[in-house]
């Protein structure tokens, strides 16, 4: 099934059925369930008695062998750390960044990026015909993990794409994608959800404060059905009451505590706090912790803007390279250091 939410995006895709690209494009911002979109197109594609609305039918072969993961036309391609959604029914967009491989033990952290080798093993599966007389479909997510090697893999194939083959490639962060890439797609931007109807479903999932956390996860539901039911909601209280506490901040109890987390994870809490303290700054109104607004003035107050926006700059470029092996526990010292330094005496 799809949201509530992208019904409007379904009912328009359906208008391509009868000229279908061979390369699409979903992108759109993380945690909206773009990977259950997509999951959910390739079963209708597949499906061999697809209701009226494109939607699957959820009973012929060729659905039960998609919702078992093992339909001889469908392939998913994605990273080793999150080989596991390969056919699962569940959206990967809030929790992606968590899957960092981190279970206490010395063994080689699943790859978080798609290899040349995944993208050649499809020359396999595009050179045989299709088992069932249908299309055959390439679902790959997030297309931003393609390495180098694989995205020019890719590349060739879309420049010279196979007969009946669909290629459905999903990214939340399209900026990362090779312009090349991005020009042999149909591009589809997915909608993002009206906030009453985002926190109407987060209400219908158990979720007791549906309006803070979703102004946490940028109006995303997924992101914040996820925040919700976090594991590591007590170190993001204790993160943000660390920042709010401005030039007090403890960096060295940061690095301590915070060390086994994933610095995706971190880096995302702190750069939307300091989002928010530009947003107190110039427009008098947090966007993702409300909640905060008190301590965030204070922050703004006493932050000084040019180290601020030279700051901001600095964590925009440890995203860059936030999936490379790092010491945890210096690059969190390091940056509550620098966050400190943003403030006037």
């Amino acid at each position: 099934m799809i949201y509530p939410w992208q019904t409007g995006d379904w009912q328009r895709l359906q208008q391509l059925r009868a000229h279908w690209p061979h390369a699409l494009l979903l992108h759109g911002e993380a945690g909206i369930g773009k990977l259950q979109f997509a999951q959910h197109l390739a079963q209708g594609l597949l499906c061999e008695t697809p209701v009226a609305s494109g939607e699957p039918c959820g009973t012929c072969p060729a659905c039960l062998w998609f919702s078992q993961g093992n339909h001889p036309d469908y392939r998913a391609v994605l990273p080793e750390a999150l080989a596991g959604l390969a056919a699962g029914n569940a959206d990967a967009d809030a929790s992606a960044e968590k899957a960092d491989g981190d279970d206490g033990k010395k063994t080689r952290a699943p790859s978080k990026e798609i290899k040349i080798e995944q993208v050649r093993a499809l020359l396999d599966f595009c050179g045989v015909g299709s088992h069932r007389g249908g299309l055959r479909v390439v679902l790959l997510y997030p297309a931003e993990a393609l390495n180098v090697a694989a995205a020019n893999a890719l590349l060739k194939t879309l420049e010279e794409p196979p007969s009946g083959v669909v290629f459905l490639l999903v990214s939340a962060r399209i900026d990362r994608l090779l312009p090349t890439i991005i020009s042999r797609c149909r591009q589809w931007p997915m909608s993002v959800p009206q906030p009453d109807e985002a926190r109407t479903w987060l209400a219908s999932q158990g979720v007791d404060d549906p309006v803070g956390v979703l102004a946490q996860a940028g109006g995303a539901p997924l992101a914040a059905l996820a925040l919700a039911n976090d594991e590591n909601r007590a170190l993001r209280d204790f993160t943000l009451a660390q920042l709010a506490a401005g030039p007090n901040c403890d960096a060295f109890a940061c690095g301590e505590n915070l060390q086994k987390l994933p610095v995706p994870l971190v880096l995302g809490w702190l750069q939307r706090w300091l989002y928010d303290v530009l947003a107190q700054r110039t427009a008098g109104r947090p966007r993702y912790f409300p909640g905060a607004a008190k301590a965030l003035s204070r922050c703004a107050q006493s932050a000084d803007p040019a180290a601020l926006a030279r700051y901001m700059k600095t964590v925009t470029r440890q995203r860059a390279v936030e999936n490379h092996p790092l010491n945890a526990r210096l690059v969190f010292e390091e940056l509550f250091i620098g966050y400190r330094g943003i403030y006037t005496a």
